[in-house]
């Protein structure tokens, strides 16, 4: 285990976890879903002494990118996501914004494959994707750490929605089955909302999980 740590920041009208991950004493984070108001993540990162370094982004849907252009914008952190989620962070159908009442769109600076394996700012952090929630959505998952952000894939004894464009519950129950299911149970688990939880806990628990 390193000393990571991880902050969290609750934005935007659908309560979206955008979470920080630092090295504790060190000023470079990397911030994930940013959910809303880019300013306002820039402002208070910077007044606890922390520089964004990098923005990953779970999956397309407005409630985790609204705030990434501008955060971007202030930071000059370059932006990720999965490949196969390009068509939801640039169209403002598929990714809901145009529904939601304020359309957006990202361009996304490196578009990453699954299993890859990012070295950032001393952390590896391995790309799981796990199509389902949209079929570009993925999960990041700290390798020393044994830490896994979810995104909407899995939340504490529950899975996102998969009724808005590209999204499949059969594709969701077949990546939790070959992804996540496969990671120790004592994985901590932080999800795009609500509370975090751990790989043995969602399969004691979860009616999602597979049997």
């Amino acid at each position: 285990m390193s000393d990571l740590k991880i902050g969290r920041i609750v934005l935007s009208v659908c309560a979206t976890n955008c979470y920080f991950v630092y090295h504790e004493g060190q000023s470079e984070c990397i911030v994930i879903d940013p959910a809303d108001r880019g300013d306002y993540i820039y402002e208070a990162l910077k007044s606890k002494g922390f520089k964004v370094t990098h923005i990953l982004i779970t999956h397309g849907h407005f409630d985790h990118i609204w705030g990434c252009s501008k955060l971007r914008s202030l930071t000059s952190a370059p932006v990720y996501a999965l490949d196969l989620e390009q068509d939801v962070m640039e169209s403002a159908v598929l990714n809901s914004s145009e529904a939601a009442g304020r359309a957006c769109t990202v361009k996304v600076n490196n578009y990453v494959k699954d299993m890859d394996v990012l070295e950032l700012n001393g952390f590896k952090i391995q790309v799981l994707a796990t199509p389902g929630h949209t079929h570009g959505s993925c999960c990041y998952y700290f390798i020393d750490d044994n830490i896994l952000i979810s995104g909407d894939t899995l939340f504490a004894e529950s899975v996102g929605r998969t009724d808005l464009p590209t999204g499949s519950m059969s594709e969701l129950t077949h990546s939790i089955e070959t992804k996540l299911a496969a990671l120790p149970d004592d994985t901590s688990v932080y999800p795009g909302h609500g509370d975090q939880t751990t790989i043995g806990h969602e399969n004691g628990y979860n009616p999602f999980w597979p049997r």
